[in-house]
């Protein structure tokens, strides 16, 4: 949208200076940009007295204008005011008329400007200097942007404040982002009160920086300086990293502090002291952390014999990184060899199949290239013998831009469907840099990530948090030596509990899938046997059992066999909880009991039809998009819409609705819709249609279909119809009621909101079902081209 006031900007710019050499004319267009703020330091370079005009506010025209002086009232150049004034109506501030003059508009203009930067009052006289001159003619924002955290834009205010008049510090953005230039803000503020001098601190995390942070151990009941940048790096890693929790920016370690930073340690794996000791400061603010803290995993380009791989056994390690292939034409020789694995298994490694061909530069991503080798991979692995549910992790090599992402998920989309084409015997993970892996894990839905920490000057590690899906990070490359051997191997952090590699090859055991499918089996052979009662109902009660029988359930749907449960418990039967697998087209972690309760839920209460919603809802999807509205209500981003792009059902995030909780919430509704109208089946055969057979691969349509009658449309009215409408059942609206006002801040409710605020939540909603929607068709699509293709 034009905006006049900016438009006069440009206009005035382009007049005064368009015969000047070296000046690029703007666009008139009203719209702010970063080339009418390169016209504008063109405009100020020149007015300084430099000929080589350039888009950058460097030193040179930094020195200039120091040299200068501050502009103030009674400057006597009115094209260097006019500049100011024009600056600011791009920042979004008043400046008065576009005249020359340091008029007092312009100088309230100015002050606010300041104010947002986060400088002190006794800098608030409406005088430019020159740091804040350099600022203004950027696209930095200085107020809270949506979807920013505000204790981020306190962190940013306050290193502003603090280090304005420090030689090398410049003024940064206040917008509750973390970016690259946060990231070196707060580094050059740790170096500054470490004491290194001005004009060494650089940002870099080097020697000095480390000794400063080993000499400052901090824990709970401590104040001050260093209390406030350990906690500024700690709200910088965001929510992501601990289940949605945000760190508070402040001077004082308490005793929430003190748990946000134990599961920070946990989730980043280093050892959970809950203080801020140096693993964990350079956890927060580098995207290797400590290089040299003990790991168990690794990965090399060299073959790993025998005494190789006793020696990294000796050495700590458990599990190491290895290659599939290598493309023609190679002389790296760093594909598996003959009698490698054995080698690496005899001596109790596990491992990690990587797979890269070049994938250096974007020019090799691409649809067409990642259904080729994610073909390629599958033979590969299934020529090695790989067991079923192996993840295979394709590499970026290089630091991709956000520019780059959409070719890149592109390729992704082509490997997930290579490898469901051939029968989803693996599952594709991603290698890259921290954006990457959160690019690809939410727009590919690729559920395993191998950051590759020891980049630590890509741009795409800088600013980014570790992904809420990192199963490794790559630290440190060096020289690993035993005896007279020397090869080059890489240390590699990982997440306990996430994937591991493999342990052997060639296992003819069951997978997790069959497994749980076996299990389902022996629990509906118990409903059968135990000659009483409906064998589908029984197994379900009997699968969600005890997390899904309490009293409220009880009261919400009804009372349980428990004689039964005592039944099938005297068999020998467990808890479904204990059968968790990956999905087989996903590749998320499925949890079953989760999804018997939503199948419950429908079974028991059936499908209430488009545009309408009853118990089942709760047991479902209703009941996840209830808690994560109230999630949306307590962040800081103003636009829900964007809340839910953002985070809604995406592996790389942290939230209280992921997509392994719509997975589980669908295939329990799918299953559920079946077993009320075909008499004939029961629930063994219906999981297995979808976990065995193909039912998996539509399950998203399928839904759509089902229970929204197949239109877009009807998504939001029915979500709407759960979280809003009136629902003719006092239970339930009760209920509801107490959810909401347990998950939502007072005034924060869906009734005190307004429709249009609303009604992005629901467009939200809509949007995640329907991009999955349109992925399964968009990939199928370029299946078949990929398919037609490869014959020829």
């Amino acid at each position: 949208m034009a905006d006049e006031m900016v438009l006069q900007a440009q206009k005035w710019v382009n007049a005064t200076y368009k015969n000047v050499s070296g000046y690029n004319l703007v666009t008139e267009d009203g719209k702010t940009g970063w080339n009418t703020m390169y016209s504008l330091t063109r405009a100020l370079q020149y007015e300084l007295g430099i000929t080589a005009l350039s888009n950058a506010f460097g030193p040179t025209t930094l020195s200039k204008l120091q040299a200068k002086g501050s502009i103030k009232v009674g400057e006597s150049n009115e094209n260097i005011v006019k500049i100011i004034q024009c600056g600011m109506y791009c920042k979004g501030y008043s400046a008065g008329a576009i005249d020359g003059q340091m008029s007092q508009a312009t100088q309230t203009g100015i002050n606010t400007m300041m104010q947002h930067m986060g400088l002190s009052a006794v800098y608030l006289d409406g005088t430019v200097r020159p740091k804040v001159f350099k600022a203004l003619l950027t696209m930095d924002a200085y107020i809270f942007l949506s979807g920013g955290l505000e204790q981020i834009r306190f962190m940013q205010q306050w290193l502003n404040g603090r280090y304005f008049e420090k030689s090398t510090f410049f003024i940064g953005p206040c917008d509750g982002f973390f970016s690259r230039d946060a990231q070196q803000a707060l580094m050059k503020g740790i170096q500054y009160e470490s004491g290194i001098p001005e004009d060494q601190a650089t940002g870099v995390f080097g020697p000095g920086t480390v000794a400063g942070l080993q000499a400052h151990t901090l824990s709970e009941g401590d104040s001050g300086t260093w209390v406030q940048l350990f906690t500024g790096a700690c709200v910088a890693n965001g929510p992501s990293n601990t289940s949605g929790d945000i760190a508070t920016f402040g001077n004082t370690f308490d005793a929430d502090l003190t748990d946000w930073v134990k599961k920070f340690q946990s989730f980043s794996a280093i050892s959970q002291t809950g203080k801020a000791d140096f693993d964990t400061w350079a956890q927060l603010l580098v995207s290797y952390g400590n290089p040299d803290r003990p790991v168990n995993a690794c990965d090399t380009r060299f073959t790993i014999t025998a005494q190789r791989a006793a020696a990294l056994y000796d050495a700590g390690y458990r599990a190491v990184g290895r290659y599939l292939d290598e493309p023609a034409g190679s002389t790296l020789n760093k594909e598996i060899q003959p009698g490698e694995l054995d080698a690496i298994f005899s001596a109790g490694l596990n491992v990690i199949p990587i797979w890269q061909y070049d994938a250096s530069s974007l020019a090799d991503f691409k649809y067409s290239n990642g259904y080729l080798h994610g073909s390629l991979a599958h033979g590969r692995a299934e020529g090695y013998g790989f067991n079923r549910s192996t993840v295979i992790y394709f590499a970026v090599d290089y630091d991709a831009t956000a520019a780059d992402m959409d070719r890149i998920i592109d390729y992704f989309s082509g490997v997930n469907d290579a490898l469901k084409s051939n029968g989803s015997k693996y599952i594709a993970g991603v290698y890259g840099s921290r954006n990457v892996c959160a690019s690809v894990s939410g727009g590919a839905y690729v559920p395993y990530a191998y950051v590759s920490g020891m980049s630590y000057g890509f741009s795409g590690n800088l600013g980014f948090p570790l992904p809420q899906n990192w199963t490794f990070n790559q630290i440190k490359e060096f020289d690993f030596t035993s005896g007279s051997d020397t090869f080059g191997l890489d240390r590699v952090a990982h997440r306990p509990g996430s994937d591991f590699g493999q342990k052997s090859v060639n296992d003819t055991g069951t997978s997790a899938v069959e497994e749980f499918i076996a299990y389902v089996q022996k629990v509906y052979d118990a409903a059968v046997s135990y000659g009483t009662g409906d064998p589908n109902e029984l197994s379900l009660q009997f699968m969600r059992w005890d997390k899904y029988t309490d009293s409220r359930w009880r009261a919400l749907f009804g009372e349980v066999d428990d004689a039964f449960i005592s039944y099938a418990s005297g068999r020998g039967i467990g808890r479904s909880r204990d059968y968790a697998y990956a999905d087989p087209s996903m590749g998320v972690v499925v949890n079953p009991d989760h999804l018997v309760a939503s199948a419950s839920g429908y079974f028991l209460k059936g499908n209430a039809g488009v545009g309408k919603a009853n118990r089942a809802e709760l047991a479902s999807w209703g009941g996840d998009l209830l808690t994560f509205y109230g999630e949306w209500s307590r962040s800081d981003n103003a636009s829900p819409l964007d809340f839910c792009r953002k985070t809604l059902c995406r592996p790389d995030i942290a939230s209280t609705f992921a997509l392994g909780d719509l997975i589980e919430d669908i295939d329990g509704f799918l299953v559920a819709e079946r077993l009320k109208n075909n008499g004939s089946t029961n629930i063994v055969d219906e999981l297995k249609r979808i976990l065995i057979g193909t039912g998996h691969l539509t399950r998203f349509s399928d839904f759509k279909l089902y229970r929204f009658g197949g239109v877009t449309g009807n998504i939001g009215t029915t979500a709407k119809a759960f979280l809003e409408d009136q629902i003719d059942d006092t239970l339930l609206s009760s209920t509801r009621a107490l959810l909401i006002q347990r998950n939502c801040p007072l005034g924060k409710e869906p009734w005190n909101e307004s429709d249009s605020v609303m009604s992005e939540f629901y467009a939200g909603f809509t949007e995640t079902l329907q991009n999955l929607i349109d992925q399964q068709v968009a990939r199928r699509a370029k299946f078949l081209a990929a398919q037609k293709a490869e014959k020829g």
